[in-house]
């Protein structure tokens, strides 16, 4: 028997099948566009999603050399703060609105003002939201768009999309439910003191499910779309971050993942819910029926990565080779990774990224160490964050295209002190996360957390001590740079008004 894993991701999805012996058999990868139609917004289409899946579905079968029987069932792992309106028939209502857009501050501060400010939303919900959280998106919908809000049936995100094309069924599984705040932890039930303070409304959220139960069968539309046979059970799924934690292997308690992707995060199992909400760390119910996630994400990192070498005009290899060349530290360089605001650890949808210390000694090659060396830094951050809260992550599991570059991986390794484990198939990690819990979801494997003896780790990286007092002065430097880089892009925002 095989199973199926999409990660849907912010500019493609990737899709594997996976044995019973949790080995990846095949793999695929397509494409879509992320549109910016205005400052600060970023949306993407459905349709075009679902056109991916059904292509990666069928290159992956065709690969295989398998049947449509053979695949024992399917689950998807979509965009984690993505939000999707669909109607009663589970048709979109407009455009997906990406995790990447900040429209909606306006109704993010209104939300904390009637909840008494942000003290007492931390307290409540955990943490306070921007514009970029979905309770603040919801929000600026009902306002702006009236006329589409009214149109609505269900709120959900990417993966509740992806369900309800396949099977007719309007859901959310609970890690994405969870990230609208409006989820009590422990029950894993809507609060409906939270979601009439906040003016989110329960009558659009759809059904509840848990990431391994299975939520219904493929429609004969929907096998006709992706190659399969009718009736293929569908395991309800996950967001991609508890989709990447999953195919880390990083699922017992304590256990860290990161993901060095377009953007990048950290996250920690937990067996109860922490947070840390002024870094913007907060806990979101896990893949695991009875775990949690505590997730610290950083809104741009191979984003920035693709950025430079756009600008520099080389590949991928030749940054590479550049950040190689240049000597730890960068001459002094520090790269500030806020390209497009930032979540964790400095929540703040106005601030943005900075080259610190420039001058005219510097050259290509220092200008792509400090890239390197900022997005660990920022991760670093996050896990002093994170152990100010009782979880020291020993140790880190990295996925996602990233984990590719052994120069990079180095310098996290050096930066944040501690071994650094790329896992087998590191790219594919969230799909394979969602084939793993498809097996979980029809029985052909025990749990979520015993899916940590099947994940195999290719290399580790050890930290390199002679390069520790470098990079803690780098690090207080980044720290010390936030309030006057963010004062600052506010003084060019309004100017550029």
């Amino acid at each position: 028997m095989l199973f199926l894993g999409h990660d849907l991701g912010t500019s493609g999805t990737k899709a594997v099948l996976v044995d019973e012996r949790a080995r990846v058999v095949s793999s695929a990868v397509a494409s879509y566009a992320l549109d910016r139609p205005r400052e600060g917004w970023a949306e993407q289409s459905p349709e075009a999603w679902w056109r991916a899946v059904s292509e990666t579905t069928r290159a992956c079968v065709r690969e295989a050399g398998v049947g449509p029987s053979d695949i024992g069932a399917i689950a998807f792992a979509g965009q984690m703060l993505s939000l999707v309106a669909l109607d009663a028939r589970g048709e979109p209502t407009r455009p997906a609105i990406s995790w990447l857009d900040g429209r909606a501050e306006a109704q993010a501060r209104r939300v904390i003002r009637r909840f008494g400010g942000e003290r007492v939303l931390h307290w409540l919900a955990g943490a306070a939201p921007t514009g970029k959280d979905i309770v603040a998106k919801i929000a600026w919908l009902a306002d702006e768009e009236p006329e589409v809000f009214a149109r609505t049936a269900a709120l959900t995100d990417a993966t509740g999309f992806l369900v309800a094309r396949a099977t007719g069924e309007l859901a959310i599984d609970m890690t994405a439910a969870g990230c609208t705040g409006m989820l009590v932890p422990e029950t894993r039930r809507w609060s409906r003191l939270l979601s009439a303070m906040a003016s989110f409304p329960l009558d659009k959220a759809p059904r509840l499910v848990p990431s391994t139960d299975v939520v219904g069968r493929l429609t004969a539309r929907a096998a006709g779309d992706l190659g399969l046979a009718e009736g293929t059970r569908v395991v309800m799924g996950m967001a991609d971050i508890p989709a990447a934690a999953v195919g880390s292997g990083a699922t017992r308690p304590g256990d860290a993942h990161v993901y060095l992707g377009t953007s990048s995060w950290i996250g920690v199992s937990v067996d109860r819910p922490k947070s840390a909400a002024r870094a913007g760390i907060a806990s979101v119910p896990s893949a695991d029926p009875r775990g949690f996630l505590l997730i610290g994400e950083s809104e741009t990192a191979g984003a920035c990565r693709q950025w430079l070498a756009s600008t520099l005009r080389v590949d991928d290899a030749e940054l590479e080779r550049l950040a190689a060349s240049s000597e730890p530290g960068a001459r002094g360089l520090l790269f500030l990774p806020w390209m497009y605001g930032e979540r964790s650890p400095v929540p703040d949808t106005a601030v943005r990224g900075a080259f610190v210390g420039l001058s005219l000694e510097h050259e290509p090659r220092h200008l792509a160490r400090a890239l390197y060396e900022g997005v660990a830094l920022n991760l670093a951050w996050i896990l002093d964050e994170m152990r100010a809260i009782g979880e020291p992550c020993s140790s880190l599991r990295v996925i996602g295209g990233g984990a590719a570059s052994d120069v990079w991986l180095e310098i996290l390794a050096d930066v944040t002190g501690r071994p650094v484990e790329r896992v087998e198939s590191a790219r594919l990690a969230g799909a394979v996360g969602a084939a793993l819990v498809a097996a979980v979801g029809v029985g052909a494997e025990p749990s979520v957390v015993g899916l940590r003896e099947r994940v195999r780790v290719e290399r580790t990286f050890t930290p390199r001590s002679e390069h520790r007092g470098r990079y803690g002065d780098l690090g207080a430097a980044m720290r010390e740079l936030h309030r006057p880089l963010s004062r600052a892009a506010r003084l060019l925002g309004r100017g550029a008004r």
